[in-house]
């Protein structure tokens, strides 16, 4: 079982390589998932690993982009793992 976490970023949050540098986060963290633009102007993370980390990662995403973001939601649940490694969908 991990954390898996569900973020939903709103704001000027498209268009400013927000899935990008979310992406190289991900890489200072052991975390696996997707980043992706919605069709809403939103952009939705989901990702997983232990707390720490999974906790970490979204921190991390709100204290590099903050500029960008006026609204975060957020879901929290422990379930088996879905994710390998962590990609931008399109």
């Amino acid at each position: 079982m991990v954390l898996h976490l569900t973020a939903h970023f709103s704001g000027h949050v498209q268009g400013v390589g927000f899935r990008y540098q979310t992406q190289r986060i991900a890489q200072e963290f052991e975390v696996s998932g997707f980043v992706q633009n919605l069709a809403d102007g939103r952009v939705l993370v989901e990702a997983e690993g232990e707390p720490a980390e999974a906790e970490g990662f979204l921190a991390e995403i709100r204290l590099q982009m903050k500029v960008f973001i006026r609204d975060t939601e957020e879901k929290r649940e422990n379930r088996a793992r879905t994710f390998q490694g962590f990609v931008i969908k399109r």
